[in-house]
């Protein structure tokens, strides 16, 4: 069984919705494990065991959250040597274009190396129950594109 790891950091309700709504699609792909975790209580144990990863953040002053940023500064050194490859996107919780917080990922994952395999979700403001089938479309595609091999 193929196992799915949704790292995400959150001091607000907004991006902890998202997270479940994308976790809800996830779990509808019944051939993937699939574990919500806050980036605190993941470490590089998480990205040695997935198949694949979903980074959800707010969007902070222009970047990800601090929360997620401490996840791959604890993560990259014990990782960065195993060359995992494996695939990740991204959700943002914005309060101006999310850009700055999907670059700033983007950039450190390189090095990882993990494989951009979805362009990043980005809902804004106060948008998050109006886009919940959006969320979940997201978890379930990506749990849906590790089931069949695609990723």
């Amino acid at each position: 069984m193929k196992k799915l790891s949704i790292v995400y950091h959150t001091q607000s309700k907004s991006t902890e919705k998202l997270a479940n709504y994308i976790y809800e699609g996830c779990l509808k792909e019944n051939s993937v494990e699939t574990h919500l975790l806050l980036a605190a209580e993941a470490d590089s144990s998480t990205l040695l065991s997935s198949n694949g990863v979903i980074f959800g953040t707010p969007e902070n002053f222009g970047y990800m959250s601090g929360g997620l940023k401490d996840f791959f500064d604890r993560t990259f050194y014990k990782v960065e040597e195993k060359n995992i490859n494996i695939p990740y996107c991204t959700f943002v919780s914005a309060g101006n274009d999310g850009t700055g917080a999907v670059t700033s990922i983007e950039r450190i994952v390189k090095g990882y190396p993990l494989i951009k395999v979805a362009e990043p979700l980005i809902i804004f403001g106060k948008q998050v129950n109006s886009n919940k089938k959006k969320c979940v479309d997201f978890g379930h595609g990506m749990a849906a594109g590790l089931a069949l091999g695609i990723y």
